[in-house]
């Protein structure tokens, strides 16, 4: 399946119009893909894998905000470290402090989400919210020192579910964590971005609070996974 343009522009302007974010997630589609996005004026863009995102961030214009939206190993970090806008899945201690690493020896500082396991499935990544808590309030202090990282709000993904209601559930504690942190005084913790909502639910996480949806499949058509 061809980009479909007439979708992207109407969701665009549907986002648009509700001062929402949209992440176009373009993992496993080719770089040609993405352009035809890009001239249409889409600039951000998600990828799950690293060795994908370096190859096409290396082809494509740099003007792209390349969001790193998969499971993040700590040893991979340094390869993505000089040029990603916003990495989305930060899921441990141990995680962020290898970004700050990264980040401090290239002199920058590299905008973050927390990944909040809000879902039924046990195979989707995330701290729980006691896991969150013990991050920012027992090491509130710990956190002023990671001087290279801001980060910048949560992340989840709800159930792969036909219960809208129970994935709805899900967006509403998702938003309930976030306006607890909001607030908080801490020099790099400043919630901005509420990132949830994919092709099949972004219009209940929107009207959950969401700020930034990662849409693929209503753009891009089916993934292709083999290599």
């Amino acid at each position: 399946m061809a980009v479909n343009k007439e979708a992207y522009i109407q969701i665009k302007k549907e986002l648009e119009a509700k001062n929402v974010t949209l992440v176009a997630v373009s993992k496993t589609k080719p770089a040609s893909d993405i352009l035809e996005l890009y001239e249409l004026g889409q600039r951000d863009f998600g990828e799950n894998y690293v060795q994908e995102l370096m190859e096409k961030a290396e082809q494509l214009p740099n003007d792209i905000r390349w969001h790193f939206i998969g499971h993040l190993q700590s040893n991979k970090v340094k390869y993505i470290a000089p040029f990603v806008h916003l990495i989305h899945g930060v899921d441990s201690e141990k995680l962020l402090k290898e970004i700050n690493k990264q980040a401090a020896k290239l002199n920058q500082t590299i905008d973050v989400l927390l990944q909040i396991h809000i879902a039924k499935e046990e195979t989707k990544f995330g701290l729980d919210e006691e896991e969150l808590n013990i991050l920012i309030n027992t090491n509130g202090s710990g956190l002023h020192e990671l001087k290279n990282v801001k980060i910048c709000g949560l992340m989840g993904m709800a159930s792969f579910s036909e219960d809208l209601d129970l994935v709805r559930r899900e967006f509403e504690f998702l938003k309930n964590l976030f306006d607890k942190y909001a607030n908080l005084q801490i020099s790099n913790l400043k919630f901005q971005i509420l990132s949830m909502g994919m092709s099949s639910d972004y219009q209940i996480a929107i009207e959950e609070g969401s700020t930034m949806v990662r849409i693929g499949s209503l753009l891009f058509g089916a993934r292709n996974y083999v290599k």
